[in-house]
């Protein structure tokens, strides 16, 4: 087999949109499976859900032309399809091969979008051969006569391969069967019988529907319903009270023999239970069973999704942005010109330009507020991939935990949300990891077994903060400072504050990890959550008790296409400060500033504010100082700053433009903007620049 490339990038476009719908899905789908086999029952309603959506995929996958994402789906819908026919077992070993499966696809359609799918081939063919030892037919065995039951002849002729299961797997649960015959008028027999079964499903399993004949054919419309349960026969009746049905009860679950032994049984077929040496080759590279060398099938290495759609492509939305913003600027030029024109005499023109000017602002904000609602999206969709990440790596770890989500309909830009997922992802896996103990040693602690994971996000002005708290042990400071130590992060802890040492967290190589695990260890991590966040202009701060449990509050701008920015000049220089970032604005008092261990400091309401002076911190030349200065707080969450500028020039909405790789590395520059002037000018990250100054300690 060779996998094919996308045929074109709008093909490629929509099977992504499509197939990573019907994946996530489908991921959501396995964890309920997963939580519901440790229950030893599940649902097969569910299990059919399952395989209609891996039936789905490989429907679309081959539409579109990408075998390779077709021959995965087909292999996994076989193994889903043996499953729900009782023809395999739900062992931990299925539901493994199962999350198996998803992972693999999900790497697939990442690389059909880079074209990279040849690469994986050997993941391929490992991943079928794990599902045919699944699927290696076993002896059949010795079941019961649904005769025996007394089902009339044209209600089982008529039953389905797994119509007749299911009826067997209801018999040997030991659930009773009845035949309810019904009928319905047929201008309403649609929304009459979904009724009726959405009822029936409540109290069993309606095991099949069959149309049947009635005594008015010409207006109304019969069905017989078989269903097994668990209630009496009185009880159903008092439960379809005011329904004209007819209930007939059918033989005894006693009656029918089957081997207790078996799963499940299906007649002609082959029940087979699979055991966790079922799934060969797990120790070798490449195969299914584990990650192989390259590390190409790993659930963890991007929790971000597979398309850049929100209804329209993204990248479409930020070129309508980036016009809008530019309309914005010339809006701004043309009243500035009206302004000019009124000093210099030109005062009726001034005034219609200047009425222009003003229909032209209300036109482009009302422009903006719409391209800005299109881009918005719930942080929920970011919820769906973290409670499959948790449910994950709590049962690879034997862990329990509660994972308690709030706030999912709070909307953030589409960009941000993408970008705030991978450092979401690590903030929780090392929750998991380092914070939420054993259930022993909750035990031992006199703690409820299940630990206790909130995400919670809600919107905070201008900025959206997105909180991750657990119960666990919380963040041993005394342990940082060893760690930090031992690797030579730092030559002296014995004057570092609380906060001064939870700050060692972000430190590049820092890890508190006694040994390398899949989860965590290996000292990559929370500097990269860091600087991510930082880079949408954003701050992760911590809260810890020892014993009590830790929480990671992240502070978001809303979006970063058009924002409204503080324009300051330093040195002769002229730069922008978002205006989320600033919290107020003062003259700075020369006599006030007062030096706390080497640092400039002035009261404000009772608190320390630190200073920063701004030209000191990019490196820039000044030659005079002014009489006046000002003092420009910015900060977000606990943490403040005080800039000090030389001059407040006003405020403008402005849209940021990145400054390219080779600038990325700088500090407290978050891009570049163009002013209604021509000129264009640096955008400032106050969180970067707190950042730095926390970890320079200046």
């Amino acid at each position: 087999m060779s996998a094919v490339q996308p045929p074109t990038s709008d093909a490629a476009r929509d099977f992504l949109a499509e197939a990573e719908e019907i994946l996530e899905e489908l991921g959501a789908q396995l964890a309920d499976l997963a939580d519901m086999a440790e229950s030893g029952s599940w649902d097969p309603d569910l299990l059919n859900a399952i395989f209609r959506g891996a039936h789905s995929l490989k429907g679309v996958a081959g539409m579109f032309g990408f075998t390779a994402v077709a021959e995965v789906a087909h292999n996994t819908e076989n193994l889903l399809d043996w499953l729900r026919m009782g023809k395999v077992g739900l062992t931990k070993t299925v539901v493994d091969l199962l999350f198996r499966s998803a992972r693999l696809l999900t790497v697939l359609l990442r690389a059909t979008g880079d074209g990279t799918l040849v690469q994986y081939q050997d993941d391929i063919t490992a991943h079928a051969a794990a599902i045919t030892s699944c699927l290696s037919p076993g002896a059949s065995p010795t079941v019961g006569s649904l005769e025996q039951v007394g089902l009339p002849a044209a209600i089982i002729g008529s039953l389905t391969e797994y119509e007749e299961h299911r009826l067997r797997e209801n018999l040997e649960q030991g659930r009773c069967l009845f035949v309810l015959h019904t009928s319905f008028d047929l201008s309403s027999f649609d929304q009459e019988l979904g009724s009726l079964t959405d009822l029936l499903k409540k109290y069993g399993e309606l095991i099949s529907t069959l149309p049947s004949i009635g005594e008015n054919s010409q207006t109304n419309i019969d069905f017989d319903l078989l269903l097994g349960t668990q209630r009496s026969e009185q009880e159903l009746r008092q439960l379809l009270e005011g329904r004209v049905v007819s209930i007939t009860g059918y033989g005894s679950p006693a009656d029918f023999s089957a081997p207790a032994a078996t799963p499940s049984s299906q007649a002609g077929g082959a029940a087979v239970t699979v055991t966790d040496a079922v799934v060969a080759g797990d120790d070798q590279p490449g195969s299914i069973g584990a990650p192989p060398a390259t590390a190409s099938v790993d659930e963890n290495a991007s929790a971000k999704s597979m398309s850049r759609t929100v209804r329209v492509d993204i990248g479409k939305l930020d070129s309508l942005m980036n016009i809008v913003g530019e309309l914005v600027l010339a809006q701004s030029t043309i009243t500035s010109i009206a302004n000019r024109m009124r000093t210099e005499g030109f005062s009726r023109m001034a005034v219609d330009l200047g009425k222009a000017a003003k229909g032209l602002e209300r036109r482009l904000t009302d422009l903006q507020s719409g391209v800005m609602d299109i881009r918005m999206i719930p942080v929920g969709q970011l919820y769906d991939k973290m409670s499959r990440i948790v449910r994950s790596i709590t049962r690879e770890q034997g862990k329990k935990v509660d994972l308690k989500l709030y706030g999912a309909e709070t909307e953030l830009d589409k960009l941000i949300v993408e970008d705030i997922a991978d450092p979401l992802m690590h903030i929780i896996r090392n929750a998991i990891d380092h914070g939420i103990e054993s259930p022993e040693q909750r035990r031992a602690q006199g703690k409820e077994e299940r630990g206790t994971l909130r995400l919670s996000s809600y919107q905070k002005g201008n900025h959206v903060v997105i909180e991750v708290e657990d119960d666990g042990g919380g963040i041993d400071l005394e342990k940082i400072k060893q760690k930090a130590l031992a690797k030579g992060l730092v030559h002296d802890v014995s004057t570092l504050s609380d906060r001064e040492t939870l700050e060692l967290i972000f430190l590049p190589g820092f890890s508190t990890a006694d040994q390398i695990t899949d989860v965590s260890g290996r000292g990559v991590g929370m500097d990269v959550v860091r600087n991510n966040i930082a880079a949408v202009s954003g701050m992760v701060d911590i809260e810890t008790k020892l014993g009590k449990g830790s929480r990671f509050t992240i502070v978001l701008p809303i979006t970063l296409a058009i924002i409204k920015a503080l324009i300051i000049s330093c040195a002769g220089r002229t730069y922008a400060l978002p205006i989320t970032s600033v919290v107020e604005s003062l003259l700075l008092v020369p006599n006030e500033i007062r030096t706390v261990e080497n640092k400039e400091v002035i009261s404000l309401r009772d608190a320390t504010l630190p200073l920063l002076r701004l030209d000191r911190f990019l490196a820039v030349d000044r030659i005079d100082t002014p009489i006046e200065q000002y003092v420009v707080v910015v900060g977000s969450a606990e943490k403040r700053l005080g800039l000090v500028v030389d001059d407040l020039l006003g405020q403008q909405d402005i849209v940021i433009k990145p400054l390219g790789e080779m600038f990325r590395s700088i500090r407290g520059i978050s891009g570049a903007a163009d002013l209604g002037d021509q000129r264009t000018i640096l955008v400032l990250d106050a969180g970067g620049i707190i950042t730095e100054m926390v970890r320079s300690g200046g």
